[in-house]
């Protein structure tokens, strides 16, 4: 393992943007009402994630090519890691809405964004450096309290579980989407690599909802709508746009903001109480993704 540079460590800090950090909230808050519009939904979960993707590709298409009309002609050697970000978006979503139907929405969002943990194991292995204490701590933190929220739902329900499982093993999978479009989005604008790995996502989450004998067409659109207008469109569009202006710390901490919404919206909709070892859990992890999110600081 490499030792970080004296340079890296003095770098300044630069000025946090205060659109951009509007911009982050906003983007949470919305992405917390998924969940919510995923259980409204009379499709299949698969079938709800086909048309959160499928309505609106549209505008995120007419986005990119209002931001970077050559966008398209310049993919070249890019096509390849744009098809695998958009099949791990695709698979993510579909175990996401799988599972969010099966735990409760506290839980879907917090493991759903375990993403934010699984950076840092990435960069250590990249940069071939040794996790700070501050980091295992954050590491351990986030371990502890994935196994008391695991277990608290275990207790309650198998089928919480289950949902635990899907929702968990989807953050992974978001793990991999943005590993992957890290190197796309070195040479494409974000909104032109989005728009474009949705291509490859649509027909995998159609054929998925089909082979699961899910309903694909609803009897009412407007959840599905509200899925692609809140959630993908404006959630998804203002977390990439964030993504380039904010340290990874303010949206480390930001990220937080979605399982207290979901948590309130699950309280508020389906009557779904946290317990003391649950806000136990969830603190534990949320402890985790302030520390992990956080930038370096030199050791004294």
């Amino acid at each position: 393992m490499q030792p970080v540079s004296s340079e890296t460590k003095h770098l300044p800090s630069p000025r946090t943007p205060r659109g951009a950090i509007v911009a982050v909230i906003v983007a949470n808050i919305a992405l917390a009402f998924g969940p919510l519009f995923v259980r409204m939904a009379d499709t299949g979960p698969v079938a709800a994630a086909f048309w959160r993707i499928a309505l609106a590709l549209p505008v995120l298409i007419a986005m990119a090519l209002w931001t970077d009309r050559r966008a398209m002609a310049r993919m070249g050697a890019l096509w390849l890691p744009l098809l695998i970000g958009g099949l791990a978006f695709a698979a993510d979503l579909g175990s996401w809405h799988i599972g969010i139907r099966r735990t409760t929405l506290a839980n879907a969002t917090l493991f759903g964004n375990c993403a934010v943990l699984i950076f840092p194991l990435y960069g250590f292995i990249a940069m071939r450096r040794w996790p700070t204490r501050a980091q295992g701590l954050a590491l351990v933190l986030a371990a502890i309290g994935g196994v008391v929220l695991m277990g608290r739902s275990a207790e309650l329900s198998s089928r919480h579980l289950a949902g635990d499982l899907f929702c968990l093993f989807a953050g992974v999978l978001y793990a991999v989407y943005f590993i992957t479009m890290r190197g796309v989005r070195r040479t494409m604008a974000p909104l032109p690599a989005l728009a474009m790995s949705s291509v490859a996502s649509v027909l995998p989450l159609l054929a998925l909802a089909m082979a699961l004998g899910e309903t694909i067409v609803p009897q009412q659109w407007g959840p599905l709508i509200a899925l692609a207008l809140v959630s993908q469109i404006a959630g998804q569009g203002l977390m990439i746009y964030a993504l380039g202006h904010l340290s990874p710390l303010v949206v480390g901490l930001a990220l937080l903001v979605q399982p207290l919404v979901g948590a309130t919206i699950g309280w508020m909709a389906y009557g779904e109480r946290l317990g003391p070892m649950d806000a136990v859990g969830a603190v534990l992890v949320a402890a985790a993704l302030a520390i992990v999110s956080a930038r370096r600081t030199p050791d004294k």
